[in-house]
């Protein structure tokens, strides 16, 4: 049985996490704000922490800094939010969170976090500034995690792709696309129409896209 703190401004993602921490097993505390989970930090020492990103008082990034800075980031803190972005995870990564969790989260994916984090509550060292992530399908949630997405076991090996975190954010970014519109092409044998579908972008304007970063559409249809 673990001590997990959850910090959530909505009263309604509060009330289901501690439902199921607590069918768990684990000791579960409270927080609506950055305020009550610094006193709730102070007073707990929480084993675990589920934090939220958009907050309104003060963001979960900030927080998270904050505790940082201060020597007080000696437990996992797995993130959490529904509008996150890339940049946004990679700054709290490199702060020391050592996951991410979109909402809405699937009971699957919140036990998974759970054990990983507490697994790693000794001895763990936070990515430092500079640190390579190499994922296949780059996401906001397989950036905080540094994990390999499900896909990519039914897919088989697959090349990995390294984004450099001290590059320049323009060049990075065009990396991170042309590295996921190849992965999708070759997912999808080279289908635009499913490329398209699949990444929320008109058909002409993902042809555009591709030709832009240098995309080699035919690579989908010779690895299919």
């Amino acid at each position: 049985m673990a001590n997990i703190l959850v910090v959530d401004d909505e009263l309604g993602i509060r009330d289901l996490l501690s439902e199921i921490l607590n069918d768990e097993g684990h000791q579960v505390e409270l927080a609506e704000n950055a305020a009550q989970a610094r006193a709730a930090r102070l007073r707990t020492k929480p084993d675990l922490v589920l934090l939220d990103i958009w907050m309104p008082d003060t963001d979960g990034v900030t927080l998270l800094k904050e505790w940082s800075s201060s020597g007080l980031l000696t437990m996992p803190v797995i993130m959490m939010s529904g509008h996150a972005t890339i940049d946004t995870a990679v700054e709290a990564t490199k702060i020391g969170a050592m996951a991410f969790l979109e909402k809405p989260i699937t009971l699957q994916k919140l036990l998974k976090a759970v054990e990983q984090g507490l697994a790693k509550s000794t001895g763990r060292k936070p990515v430092m500034p500079g640190a390579v992530i190499s994922p296949i399908d780059l996401t906001t949630e397989t950036v905080m995690t540094g994990g390999t997405p499900p896909v990519a076991a039914e897919l088989g090996p697959q090349p990995t792709q390294s984004f450099l975190l001290e590059k320049p954010l323009r060049e990075a970014r065009d990396e991170f696309e042309k590295a996921y519109f190849e992965f999708h092409l070759a997912k999808e044998g080279g289908s635009m129409t499913r490329v398209a579908e699949k990444t929320g972008l008109e058909r002409t304007h993902l042809y555009r896209k591709l030709k832009q970063l240098g995309v080699d559409l035919s690579r989908g249809k010779r690895g299919n």
